[in-house]
């Protein structure tokens, strides 16, 4: 569960969620931690190292911060679909309703990567993007997985 990190401190983790999985990132701002977020799906689906051979930007909008995540989350889950990529950096600028980012990885290599899950999507369980009284911002959701 997500404690009282240190003004600066950044991570992700992920957490049990039924047949699904939990992912949360945090940072000193909000672009920071949808970035360890998306880290945090990375590794539901492989603990490989990932080349940042191929550039892919993505662009995302949302009435508020917690559906934003929501959005992120799922244009990251389209683009490793389409492109039968996995991403292993992301870089994330924007404001409360709407992000630009840019995502960096490879193309899925089963036996290097050796997927555990393939996302199907982030959902509103567990839906939350706070900031807590360090300064620090926390989002997290569930991945249907």
């Amino acid at each position: 569960m997500f404690e009282q990190p240190e003004i600066g401190d950044r991570g992700w983790s992920s957490f049990p969620h039924g047949a699904d999985i939990g992912v949360e990132g945090w940072g000193p701002t909000l672009a920071i931690a949808f970035e360890q977020a998306a880290l945090a799906l990375t590794a539901a689906v492989t603990t490989a190292p990932i080349e940042p051979l191929f550039e892919v930007d993505v662009t995302c909008s949302a009435p508020d911060r917690e559906l934003l995540l929501v959005e992120w989350l799922n244009a990251i889950i389209y683009e490793m679909a389409v492109r039968t990529m996995v991403f292993g950096r992301f870089q994330v600028q924007g404001s409360d309703t709407q992000l630009q980012a840019r995502l960096w990885g490879e193309a899925v290599d089963v036996k290097r990567h050796e997927p555990a899950c393939e996302p199907k999507g982030a959902t509103y369980t567990a839906l939350s993007v706070t900031q807590n009284k360090n300064g620090n911002w926390l989002a997290r959701c569930v991945v249907d997985v």
